[in-house]
């Protein structure tokens, strides 16, 4: 036996279990991470939930390494839209699994909580509510599953709400309950280099029940660009819109339920973000 060719092997299997170890280390099972970021105006599925005014987001996740996630997230938003209330806290948890390289897949469920906001505390502008006008105890918190698939850089997600959509019932003046209302969103983040990526989004919203004999069904649309920096910066801007906004107060669309104020909630607009994730 050749025992100098084992004294220069043994080193090089001492580093490589090193390497090993360490790398071991650095991927542990349950990875925790952060966000935060200041946004110029804060859009929900198109629609203007600040009333034109800025909004300081942020949230946690955690994720295991076999796929299993699951985070909150808030934001600020207005007192027009959610009388009694100007905060939106998101809660979530799900699966993300990969079927290879390029195809992958999530299930999952998303709450939104809106803490005293309801619509009972709110003004009823009677021109514009469905007569007899009435503030029915109403909060405008909503649960929904979902469920998509990716390939590469383009993804399809389907929402599915487990309760009324948004407080929108009979008691909210629209011809019956909005479970199973649906929420498709199909987007694509397009490397263009290694830290500038192009955002592309089209969602469209079924809402199921009418209010007044309106839809409140409509689409919305983003197109961004997304530019990222050393220490996990990113600065970002989007040009937003969707087609109406009759679902947040019809039939007259962005009415406020809080004073009767009026806001074109689905005009197209340039969102500016800048944030930076830990």
């Amino acid at each position: 036996m050749n025992n100098s060719k084992h004294l220069v092997l043994l080193p090089l299997l001492l580093l490589a279990a090193g390497a090993a170890r360490a790398e071991a280390e650095a991927a542990p099972d349950l990875t925790v991470s952060s966000n935060l970021n200041l946004v110029s105006e804060y859009r929900f599925r198109g629609i203007d939930q600040t009333w034109g005014g800025p909004a300081l987001q942020g949230g946690v996740d955690l994720a295991h390494r076999n796929g299993l996630y699951a985070g909150l997230w808030a934001s600020n938003v207005s007192g027009n839209s959610y009388p009694g209330g100007n905060l939106e806290v998101d809660y979530y948890a799900g699966y993300n699994g990969k079927l290879d390289d390029d195809w992958g897949y999530t299930v999952g469920g998303y709450g939104y909580w809106y803490p005293g906001a309801n619509v009972n505390k709110g003004t009823c502008p009677s021109a514009a509510w469905a007569a007899p006008c009435s503030l029915p105890g109403q909060k405008f918190d909503n649960f929904e599953l979902n469920g998509g698939f990716s390939w590469r850089w383009l993804s399809y997600k389907l929402s599915v709400s487990l309760t009324d959509y948004f407080g929108a019932n009979a008691k909210t003046g629209y011809s019956g309950d909005t479970k199973g209302s649906l929420y498709h969103d199909l987007s694509a983040n397009v490397p263009l280099a290694e830290d500038l990526t192009l955002n592309l989004h089209l969602g469209r919203t079924d809402v199921k029940a009418t209010y007044g004999g309106i839809s409140a069904d409509y689409t919305d649309y983003r197109l961004g660009l997304t530019r990222t920096f050393s220490g996990g910066w990113s600065l970002s801007g989007a040009w937003v819109g969707a087609t109406n906004d009759r679902f947040y107060r019809p039939p007259v669309g962005g009415l406020s339920a809080a004073n009767g104020e009026t806001r074109e909630l689905n005009k197209d607009r340039l969102v500016l973000q800048v944030g930076r994730s830990f």
